[in-house]
């Protein structure tokens, strides 16, 4: 194994590994449908959501407050619907609290 003495950006390495190159465009992924999502979700409210993770079809939302995750369970028909007419397959949206900061 070759050990580099300098300092590389996340998207050299993306490059010279598959694995991080392929987290990285799930990361992208789930950007993205945040990013579609937004024009739904109202701005007070969408401060408060964070892309997570995609999985087999199913896409997490992490949000801040018992309150938000409420309002956007009632909401998820209505997402998954946009995010289909956008092209993306969403079979399940999860919405978790955040409990971190």
């Amino acid at each position: 194994m070759t050990r580099r003495s300098h300092a590389i950006t996340v998207l050299q390495a993306s490059e010279d590994s598959p694995a991080l190159a392929g987290l990285m465009g799930r990361v992208r992924d789930s950007q993205s449908r945040l990013k579609a999502i937004q024009p739904l979700v109202p701005p007070a409210m969408f401060g408060a959501l964070q892309a997570g993770p995609v999985e087999d079809g199913s896409w997490c939302l992490l949000v801040r407050g018992n309150a938000v995750a409420a309002k956007l369970r009632q909401m998820v028909p209505m997402l998954q619907a946009h995010l289909r007419s956008k092209g993306w397959e969403t079979t399940a949206i999860r919405i978790k609290i955040s409990t971190g900061g």
